[in-house]
């Protein structure tokens, strides 16, 4: 390939770019695609966002250090936050689908099947939040030992039963209290 061959090749590749951002950028304007959480998105689209926002967090969780999960204290402490703070989304042993799973896209997983997810990743995500999901960031409002304590818990989570998790939010205990922006003192 001679040089005027490549530039005709970056011209036309620049301009099916141009082409294609000019493309969206009428869809976005003219309010075509539709946001609402109950629309069924495109295939296409929902894979490449899912595409995407696996790829940012496999990224940026490969420079966490994942410390020693396997001190009971660690579990049971993070037993009692998950409960406090994640149930509503993740479900926990035993608990059936509730009112608001159904109407979140997209669908937060169900936390207790399957394998233990790379606490990598989990600590990434509890700590920065998934944006434009119902994932909030905890790491506003939570140290790194405190999320530290929930992977802990989520190493364990798929293989207890409802009971055995009873148990261990209940060794837990009530510990959950957090300042807010004004000193005082919340309850989660």
């Amino acid at each position: 390939m001679n040089g005027r061959d490549l530039r005709i090749l970056l011209l036309g590749a620049c301009g099916f770019g141009i082409a294609v951002a000019i493309g969206i950028g009428i869809v976005a304007a003219a309010g075509a695609y539709d946001v609402a959480a109950d629309a069924r998105q495109s295939t296409v689209f929902g894979h490449f966002i899912a595409w995407v926002r696996e790829r940012s967090v496999d990224v940026r969780a490969s420079a966490v250090d994942v410390p020693a999960l396997n001190r009971p204290e660690m579990i049971s402490d993070g037993a009692s936050d998950y409960d406090e703070m994640c149930t509503g989304c993740h479900l926990a042993p035993g608990m059936p689908e509730n009112e608001m799973r159904p109407g979140l896209d997209p669908k937060p997983p169900l936390l207790a099947s399957g394998a233990p997810g790379d606490a990598k990743i989990q600590f990434w995500i509890i700590k920065h939040g998934i944006g434009m999901t119902a994932m909030p960031a905890w790491g506003r409002t939570h140290s790194d030992k405190e999320i530290w304590n929930i992977v802990a818990f989520l190493q364990n989570l798929p293989r207890l039963s409802p009971h055995a998790y009873r148990a261990l939010v209940a060794r837990g205990g009530d510990h959950h209290h957090h300042e807010t922006g004004d000193g005082d003192h919340m309850k989660m």
